[in-house]
């Protein structure tokens, strides 16, 4: 065949343009099905993940975009540091959600989200285009709420608010205390997770030093609010259970919390300088950085959400859940991220195979463990109104209560975690 010398000069040249262009970003091959993506494989992530996988049945290609192997659990994390649960009993891996609902766990850090391409860009140097993307990333420390505190402080002075190899120090440092120690809390401000858990924590810590004979230790929680969740129970529960050994100091009894020295294991206040044994700083907070890069925050640090779908208000293509989210009257809670990932799985399904849609409701209730068989609970009921997500009907513990209701409430918690991690990964 012959080939004329333009033709060969045309052919160079294109050649030679293509070696000047970017070379395109490797993408994960999609099926004919929409797809969905979900970054985060906590509670919400992972759940929505499942119930869209399964209820779709197969008609939606769902991905999971989570670098973690296995997931451990904030909540229940006290009951760990407590001696009430080991490591191993608050962690859960992904395979039943690969083999049994034919989810595929990509196993990348997602970097960025190109919104205009519905794009999620990976570790791992792939890019995973999207019909939906679902955002569940947690929490993010803002170190920089403490004077004198960093990731690099951390490592002395863990926050163990994400749950893992802090949780691990944590507990490690407890566990090292002699009697007559002193441990000082930093709490944090509002909004945080999990409103009643840095009080759960003092209780578990009490109850380990307790346990021990360390009764000359003392627990000294220096907060930057004026009240906490449930605090009436809590002080009801420190004074039977722990009498003198826990300490809550508000804003007017410390006159504001000036900082920390991690080298010096000492914490500034209005009234002057503590000096400490264990130092346990739990910063203020925001939405995962995933979720703020990509626009998806407003100036609170968190992401507002439509009451009815927990789709983002600033891109409908994108759900938000968790922890990350302005939830109105919800808490932030794995019980609340649960809950809104069935709404919005819901929805997303409803969206992308045409399928009936149903109301949202949502739930939450928080259990607390102050001592052995002594738990308190907080709950509601919720439904979108007026554009946000309102509390319809109410619950807490009442101080007073006798032993018998405790241990069922006890019961009723232990039971519930064995229920919600079958539910999200099993």
């Amino acid at each position: 065949m012959d080939i004329s010398r333009r033709t060969l000069l045309k052919a160079g040249a294109l050649v030679g343009a293509a070696a000047t262009l970017p070379l395109a970003r490797p993408a994960l091959a999609q099926s004919d099905r929409p797809r969905l993506v979900v970054i985060g494989g906590g509670p919400g992530g992972a759940t929505l993940a499942k119930y869209v996988a399964r209820d779709s049945q197969g008609a939606v290609e769902v991905v999971l975009v989570e670098p973690k192997e296995r997931f451990t659990t904030c909540f229940h994390s006290n009951l760990y540091l407590g001696d009430v649960r080991d490591f191993a009993s608050i962690t859960h891996g992904y395979d039943t959600l690969e083999s049994a609902y034919g989810i595929r766990h990509v196993r990348a850090r997602a970097e960025g989200i190109d919104r205009d391409a519905r794009s999620v860009r990976l570790s791992d140097g792939t890019d995973v285009t999207y019909d939906h993307l679902v955002v569940a990333p947690g929490i993010d420390m803002v170190f920089s709420s403490v004077e004198g505190y960093s990731e690099e402080a951390a490592e002395r002075l863990p926050h163990a608010w994400q749950a893992g190899q802090q949780t691990q120090l944590l507990k490690a440092q407890l566990d090292a205390l002699e009697d007559g120690a002193r441990i000082v809390m930093i709490a944090p401000p509002n909004p945080y997770r999990c409103p009643p858990g840095p009080y759960e924590r003092v209780s578990m810590m009490a109850h380990v030093l307790k346990a021990k004979g360390h009764t000359a230790s003392r627990i000294l929680i220096f907060d930057p609010k004026p009240s906490f969740s449930k605090q009436a129970l809590f002080i009801e529960g420190w004074e039977r259970h722990y009498p003198g050994m826990v300490e809550w100091q508000d804003p007017d009894m410390h006159s504001g919390i000036h900082g920390v020295d991690a080298a010096t294991m000492t914490v500034e206040t209005g009234f002057g300088e503590y000096q400490a044994d264990m130092i346990n700083v739990i910063p203020a907070q925001v939405a995962g950085r995933i979720a703020r890069d990509a626009g998806l925050a407003n100036e609170t640090g968190f992401c507002p959400i439509d009451a009815a779908t927990m789709a983002s208000t600033m891109d409908p293509a994108i759900t938000v859940l968790g922890d990350a989210t302005i939830a109105g009257d919800m808490p932030k809670s794995g019980f609340s991220a649960n809950s809104q990932a069935k709404v919005a799985a819901n929805a997303i399904r409803a969206a992308l195979t045409g399928s009936r849609a149903f109301p949202a409701r949502y739930a939450n209730t928080c259990w607390s463990l102050i001592a052995t068989d002594d738990a308190v609970k907080v709950g509601g009921r919720y439904e979108p109104k007026d554009g946000k997500i309102t509390a319809t009907e109410t619950f807490v513990s009442q101080t007073g209560e006798d032993a018998d209701l405790r241990r069922q409430t006890q019961a009723e918690n232990m039971g519930w975690y064995a229920g919600i991690v079958a539910d999200v990964w099993g």
